[in-house]
């Protein structure tokens, strides 16, 4: 996301988002997993998805456990937080989480973007879901 993406974001979004990556009562209502399959065909083939609304993007990630902080540290300049969930010994599973509005364009370059850093790294991106509150309309 370039410079102006964010601008023009800080402009249409209101200053207080309702929605946060710590919110309760989220539901996942878009997976993608297969990397053959369109971040737009992901989307569009979701019914509980409310496009309008913001949604916690949650990208999952198979990182080496001793490059988990500079992956955190990478993913915090574009205000993404990095969240383990489990360890094998040798690879830690994590989440990277973000509050934003979803649509085909951003999803696929942030899919992008993760596919390279995990690589980059020495890990894997496993793909990424999108969760909103049940009923989500704002």
């Amino acid at each position: 996301m370039g410079l102006l993406d964010r601008l023009r974001d800080l402009v249409r979004k209101p200053s207080a988002p309702s929605l946060t990556i710590d919110t309760p009562g989220v539901e996942i209502v878009v997976e993608a997993f297969d990397p053959a399959e369109a971040d737009s065909s992901a989307l569009a083939r979701s019914p509980a998805w409310v496009a309008e609304a913001p949604a916690i993007l949650r990208h999952h990630l198979k990182l080496p456990p001793e490059k988990v902080a500079e992956a955190a540290s990478i993913l915090a300049q574009d205000g993404w937080e990095l969240r383990e969930q489990a360890s094998d010994g040798e690879f830690v599973l994590a989440y990277a989480l973000r509050v934003q509005t979803l649509d085909a364009l951003h999803c696929a370059q942030e899919r992008s973007r993760m596919a390279g850093l995990a690589q980059r790294l020495g890990g894997d991106s496993l793909g990424w879901d999108a969760l909103q509150p049940s009923g989500a309309s704002t």
